[in-house]
């Protein structure tokens, strides 16, 4: 794709509309997904990552495609293993027997969305493997540093049900992790109109035959970002981000509450929803919209409080409920 020259770079206006069109092309393929259809453009306006949970089948792979096809971008889907090297996923040298040389062979990670399958399954050196490149959006073999494509986004998926032969994330893994998306069981009607698609021939393997074509690229994504960065935060609404993270640190029901990283993490979250939805500053609303998604997976719930049934969310909805909003 050739780049952009001034007069086709889209206005914030124009970059708006091009992500808002996402849920209805995405929506041809994904149906009833739409809160994680959001939380993925607001990562990639972020630039952060995001965790999939959902249990198999509720077409978390699919979306992920559906997003690369509408935007334009390329993937690439990694089946996280016991056996997965660290190569498998960043690449290695290899050596060329016709020029007596070690060339470079990328791996999967050089893509734009990389969909990590189960991430949980494969052990912590190979989950380590992704945190350089999630964290410097680079990877670096034989000390050679090589960049990654922007836009990046890793989505990791894991299974929230079976927790046999699996390796829990490390909490500084999972602190890089912008969102952790819930990704539920269709409705009832969700599902009939999934099962009725499929009835007329629907292919999750053939999405253009489906009828899904871009409707953004990477020049509406850039657009974006820079529109997002010139979203303004008030003092107050900094003060509102900081007494919701330093109340969870103080919870009684949590042995580890949200570090300053998860701060800044809710405050840019924030301003990507307060843009998407219009706007260019940030409100409390815009803050208590994306508080669980960014801050669930940042807290420890103790074990006494696991056992009462407690769950991070209902805790963080009890500290939302709780914190004085600023008027």
């Amino acid at each position: 794709m050739s780049a952009p020259t001034p007069e086709t770079v889209p206005n914030s206006d124009a970059a708006r509309a091009s992500l808002e069109a996402l849920r209805t092309e995405i929506g041809k393929a994904v149906v009833g997904q739409d809160p994680a259809v959001t939380g993925l453009v607001v990562a990639l306006l972020c630039r952060g990552h995001v965790l999939l949970e959902g249990v198999p089948g509720v077409a978390k792979t699919l979306l992920v495609r559906a997003l690369a096809s509408a935007l334009e971008l390329d993937t690439k889907r990694v089946q996280f293993t016991p056996d997965l090297m660290p190569s498998d996923v960043t690449g290695s040298l290899v050596y060329d027997t016709r020029t007596a040389e070690f060339s470079f062979q990328p791996g999967p990670v050089f893509t734009h969305l990389l969909l990590a399958d189960e991430i949980n399954r494969t052990p912590p050196k190979t989950q380590s493997s992704l945190l350089e490149a999630m964290e410097e959006r680079q990877v670096t073999v034989d000390g050679v540093p090589r960049p990654l494509p922007d836009p990046f986004l890793v989505a990791a998926t894991q299974n929230p049900v079976e927790y046999e032969g699996t390796y829990p994330l490390p909490e500084a893994q999972l602190d890089r992790f912008l969102l952790k998306l819930t990704v539920p069981l269709p409705s009832r009607e969700d599902e009939i109109a999934v099962l009725t698609r499929h009835a007329q021939g629907f292919d999750p393997r053939d999405l253009k035959a489906a009828g899904l074509r871009p409707v953004a690229g990477p020049e509406d994504l850039a657009a974006a970002r820079e529109a997002v960065a010139k979203v303004s935060v008030s003092a107050e609404i900094a003060g509102y981000v900081v007494d919701i993270c330093r109340a969870t640190r103080e919870s009684p029901s949590f042995t580890l509450g949200v570090s300053p990283r998860g701060a800044t993490a809710l405050l840019a979250t924030s301003r990507a929803w307060a843009w998407l939805t219009g706007r260019d500053y940030v409100t409390p609303d815009d803050v208590k919209a994306l508080a669980l998604p960014t801050l669930r997976h940042r807290v420890h719930l103790r074990p006494e409080a696991e056992m009462e049934g407690v769950t991070a969310d209902s805790v963080l909805t009890s500290i939302l409920a709780h914190v004085p909003v600023p008027r």
